[in-house]
């Protein structure tokens, strides 16, 4: 077997070391990917929300539309 010293160790955790530095920094750009993503995912709902109060301002628009047209009787 072989013999453990200072030095095989020095090179064992400069080995971690330098694994653990690289996790660190691939978890940090995940971090910011994933800030993107939300970035993104909010801007989507906000439009499709946008887009929901504009199709209910349409859809009150047609049915005063369709009631001057006499095509519905009007609701009370």
């Amino acid at each position: 077997m072989a013999e453990v010293t200072s030095d095989l160790i020095y090179k064992v955790l400069k080995t971690v070391q330098r694994d653990v530095t690289a996790t660190r920094n691939d978890v940090v750009d995940l971090k910011h990917q994933m800030n993107a993503v939300r970035t993104h995912l909010t801007a989507i709902q906000q439009g499709v929300g946008n887009i929901y109060n504009w199709l209910g301002h349409l859809e009150d628009r047609v049915d005063r539309i369709e009631v001057r047209l006499g095509l519905v009787e009007p609701a009370h």
